[in-house]
Parts: structure tokens; C-alpha cells; sequence
């Protein structure tokens, strides 16, 4: 039995990190990550390459000395978007990708894109250029079930794109289903993000017993098949599949509310959650190519050089329940389950 492992330092590849107080509150909870590609999606969103230097050098002001995340900034696509100013943030290195979210579709996506033949000649620059286009991947029509939005955003939205722009490298952000999967796994050119929650939790531990803010998310944790479909595709050692926590933090009074908005806030106790997630699935060798390594080789990054450790102990990790934010609290994702894999830093 495995009782320790050392890993490449792994990446976050879709993280919340808000800003203001909420930035200076949750931003070191990432501290195990090396670098995460930071969402766009504030108020008012991140759509120019100098507001996304500013959202930057805020974030980098938030970081406490010892914590030595890179954040990789993104630009929120708009029907105004100008091509040239991405082309220009992302050959400056000031961002990593863009981030298309359908308009409605999740928090502060009101500015988002309705009409996608508007940004056709800012995919076509991005694809010239190299600039990875990430995905929101569920549509809006009212008269589409939230459980079947990720499926027909495929079929309607996001085939239609790579198919008018073939040179256009996508990650599918947040998958949640088996369509999800299968569509990955049958192209190339594409890679997609799973978060942790999403390989622990389905729709039942939302709903039954009573509502669970605290595990309601966007997109929707489905049925337990597409689970289980999220899980082989993460164990699998597949490429195209990376890591992305969507760690979303929001206050308690927003969760716990009459019409509560959507995020899981699991920074702090992701890596201990996907090593017993990777472990009950006989995988815990293709761990750190779904960590550290996919998501590096997708953006032709290079893997991380420095190293953390994981240790499986008799006594589970402990963190914190809630953590403060100004005058509010975050409720950080409780998986339902002992962890006792502990991170640390390798001696």
C-alpha cells in the first residue's frame, strides 16, 4: 500500500479568486498550487489586457511572502471585444487564454456572449495567434433543461465553432458529463478541465435530505453515471484531461440565501480530496499527470520543477470549516468524507 507520494507541483487550471477583501481572504488557500489560470468574471468583468495586468498585480499583492502562485490572467470575451488588444496582452505575456461565457450562463456572465457569429473574427485572430479560447460549456435557452445544457452547448454551440475554426485550441472548462467526456476524447485540439468537486458529488447530494447550498455549482452536478464518467476520465491518463478546480468562494449569506448563487469553494483541500479520489480508484500513479503535467503540456507550458508531498497518515488532514472575509464567511467544501492524505512540502 502507497502510504506517500511526491508530485511535480500541480496547477490549477480554473480558479476564483474575486477581488478585494475576498481576494485577500481566500488567495493564499492556493499556496499548494504553482500557477492557476484566473477567471475573468468580476464586476465589472476583466476585458482588456490592462485590466488584466491590473487584476494581476492585485492578485500578486494579496499573496503573503511564502506563497509563490503564478496567476495566468484571461480576458472576458464580449461582442466588442477587440482582437488586437488580445493579440497584444497575450504576446506581452500579460494572458494566458480568453474565457467565453454564454450570456447568463453562470456568476457575472451577464456580459457575455449572445450572438457567436459577433466574435467570429476575434476566434479567428485567436487562432492565428495561438491564444487558447476556455468554455463555459452550457447554453442559456430557457427552454433547455439545466441538466442538458453542457450537451447541447456541444452540439449547438461549441462543434459548430471548432468546426468554422478548426486552427482554434478549446479547453472545455468544468465538463460534467458523459457527452462531455466522449466528446474530448474523440477530438483533438481540445483539452478539458474536471474540478474535484464534481468527482465527488452528484445531484443527489444537492437535493436530497433538504438543499445543500454549499454543493450547489454551475454547471449542475448531474446524475451519478456522469460522475462515474468524470472519475475514469480523470484516473485515465488521458492528456486531454486536467485539473481545474473552479474554486469558487462566495459569502455565506449569499449560499444560505432565498435564491443562493453557485460555487464550491475547495482550494483548500483539493489535493487532499484527489488523492483519496485517485487512490479508490486504483490511480494513484496518474495523479500527477492529471495535476502537474496535462494541463502544462496543453498550453506548452513546462512542467513545474519544484516538488510537494503527500503523506496518507491515521489521522485525517484537518481544515478549516469556514474561513473569514471581512465581515463574511466562506464555507470551505466538506466532501462528506475523513481525508488523510496530507500535503506537504517535501523535506
Amino acid at each position: 500500500m502507497t502510504n506517500s507520494l511526491t508530485l511535480r507541483r500541480p496547477d490549477d487550471w480554473h480558479l476564483h479568486l474575486r477581488d478585494g477583501e475576498m481576494l485577500a481572504a481566500v488567495a493564499a488557500y492556493s499556496g499548494h498550487f504553482g500557477r492557476a489560470i484566473i477567471m475573468p468574471n468580476l464586476v465589472p468583468p476583466v476585458v482588456t489586457g490592462a485590466q488584466a495586468a491590473a487584476y494581476r498585480d492585485r492578485i500578486l499583492a494579496a499573496l503573503p511572502p511564502e506563497v509563490t502562485l503564478r496567476p495566468l490572467m484571461t480576458i472576458y470575451l464580449t461582442e466588442t471585444t477587440d482582437p488586437a488588444d488580445l493579440i497584444a496582452a497575450h504576446r506581452d505575456g500579460i494572458i494566458s487564454a480568453v474565457k467565453l461565457y454564454p450570456a447568463g450562463a453562470t456568476t457575472n456572465s451577464a456580459s457575455g456572449v449572445r450572438d457567436f457569429d459577433k466574435v467570429r473574427p476575434v476566434l479567428e485572430a485567436m487562432a492565428e495567434a495561438g491564444i487558447p479560447l476556455c468554455t463555459h460549456g452550457e447554453v442559456t435557452d430557457p427552454a433547455v433543461d439545466i441538466f442538458d445544457r453542457e450537451a447541447v452547448f456541444i452540439d449547438k454551440v461549441l462543434d459548430p465553432i471548432r468546426r468554422a475554426t478548426p486552427g482554434l485550441r478549446v479547453v472545455m472548462e468544468h465538463i460534467t458529463t458523459s457527452d462531455g467526456v466522449d466528446y474530448v476524447s474523440a477530438n483533438q485540439n481540445i483539452g478539458a478541465t474536471i474540478t474535484t468537486h464534481h468527482l465527488v458529488i452528484n445531484r443527489n447530494h444537492i437535493l436530497v435530505g433538504g438543499i445543500k447550498p454549499h454543493y450547489y455549482c454551475l454547471p449542475v452536478a448531474k446524475r451519478e453515471s456522469h460522475r462515474l464518467a468524470l472519475r475514469r476520465a480523470a484516473t485515465s491518463g488521458d492528456q486531454r484531461f486536467f485539473l481545474g478546480t473552479d474554486s469558487a468562494p462566495h459569502p455565506d449569506r449569499a449560499k444560505e440565501s432565498a435564491c443562493g448563487c453557485a460555487g464550491c469553494f475547495t482550494a483548500p483541500n483539493t489535493m487532499s480530496i484527489l488523492a483519496q479520489v485517485f487512490e479508490e480508484d486504483g490511480a494513484l500513479d496518474r495523479l500527477e499527470g492529471f495535476t502537474s503535467l496535462n494541463g502544462p503540456a496543453f498550453y506548452g507550458l513546462p512542467a513545474n520543477e519544484d516538488m510537494i508531498r503527500l503523506v496518507k497518515r491515521d489521522t485525517p488532514a484537518t481544515y478549516p470549516t469556514h474561513i473569514p472575509a471581512g465581515d463574511e464567511t466562506v464555507t470551505v467544501f466538506d466532501p462528506g468524507f475523513p481525508l488523510y492524505w496530507h500535503v506537504e512540502d517535501p523535506a
